[in-house]
């Protein structure tokens, strides 16, 4: 088991490695030296800006997450959900959909005295407020490019930021769908199980497991839920706390741009919207980090604003800060808890 997890790490991390060499390539292959000119001509200190909107944008996770698992342990501190938000970068990372990290904050959680089911409870409340922010600023993003046209000229990548969008609020009304009618999801899974195997996917066997697994995911969404939506400001708290953290970690482009001397192109509003396109065609790519797909989608939308070596060098200096940087400090932060151990 272990063995085959660490095969399924090693390939996620070659084809980030893969993706990543083919997107330098594209992005320096027409003006390598301007473009490179760009990047280390960039104002540090509008990098350091970026980062810091990085990190505020983390701390806002962290406190949500801190919120919510003083539920179970009042005494948890700040810094410990911190670094617990910061080795989870590393995980979701590494992993297609960003889907390592929940599981390892789980297992932080229970070396923190916190029990598994506890845990879990934490993790799923944490994700539906997460979620809802997202759907919320996704909202914003598609209503404001509906009246005002920002993007007139990218018919297809509107197309697919609009399957994104699609897909986060089916995973947002799933969510809904889950908790308030639990039992109606046990039947529909076992339908949908006991037709697979009459057409023989799946065995017998292997349905009674399948059902076991699904029926227990259902209870712990189903029990997260209700204590979160019980408690509405915590719900609200959390909800606020993730747009803030998602709307600085949208920010991030607009010092970046600014780095490089371009102040007159862009806003505030202008950024979230355009950030908040970018992302929503990260939810549907399946590599890991959305690489790929989600550097293309920044230099279409972006490209409304900016273009050429400059357009270029922003999209590296925002790839790194957003992503590799905080693959690299979540990396750190995982092997100082590892030597602790």
């Amino acid at each position: 088991m272990k063995k085959n997890k660490s095969i399924k790490n090693i390939l996620n991390i070659l084809v980030l490695v893969l993706v990543t060499i083919l997107v330098l390539y594209f992005a320096l292959k027409d003006d390598f030296n301007k473009v490179i000119a760009e990047v280390i001509s960039a104002n540090p200190i509008w990098i350091l800006m970026a980062v810091f909107l990085l990190f505020l944008s983390l701390l806002m996770r962290s406190i949500c997450l801190n919120l919510l698992t003083h539920q179970f342990s009042k005494d948890f501190e700040l810094k410990k959900s911190f670094k617990s938000v910061l080795t989870t970068q590393f995980f979701n990372a590494v992993t297609p959909f960003s889907s390592g990290g929940q599981p390892f904050q789980v297992y932080l959680l229970k070396k923190e005295g916190i029990r598994i089911s506890d845990g879990t409870n934490i993790i799923i409340q944490d994700f539906i407020s997460y979620q809802v922010a997202l759907v919320i600023l996704g909202v914003f993003a598609v209503s404001s490019n509906f009246f005002l046209h920002i993007f007139k000229k990218i018919q297809f990548l509107r197309y697919l930021t609009t399957i994104g969008f699609v897909i986060n609020v089916l995973v947002a009304l799933g969510l809904f769908l889950i908790i308030i009618a639990k039992t109606f999801n046990k039947k529909v899974v076992n339908k949908l199980l006991s037709f697979l195997t009459k057409i023989h996917i799946i065995s017998k066997n292997k349905k009674e497991s399948l059902y076991k697994k699904a029926s227990s995911a259902i209870n712990e969404f189903y029990e997260g839920g209700i204590i979160l939506f019980r408690n509405k400001k915590l719900f609200l708290k959390t909800v606020l706390l993730n747009i803030l953290g998602l709307s600085l970690l949208y920010l991030v482009p607009l010092a970046v741009i600014f780095s490089l001397g371009i102040y007159d192109k862009l806003n505030v509003f202008l950024t979230i919207v355009a950030s908040s396109y970018v992302m929503l065609i990260g939810a549907f790519i399946p590599v890991p980090g959305s690489t790929g797909g989600i550097e293309y989608s920044f230099c279409q939308f972006y490209g409304t604003f900016i273009y050429g070596s400059k357009l270029q060098a922003a999209m590296l200096i925002w790839r790194f800060v957003t992503y590799y940087f905080a693959m690299i400090v979540g990396g750190i932060a995982v092997n100082i808890k590892e030597r602790r151990k």
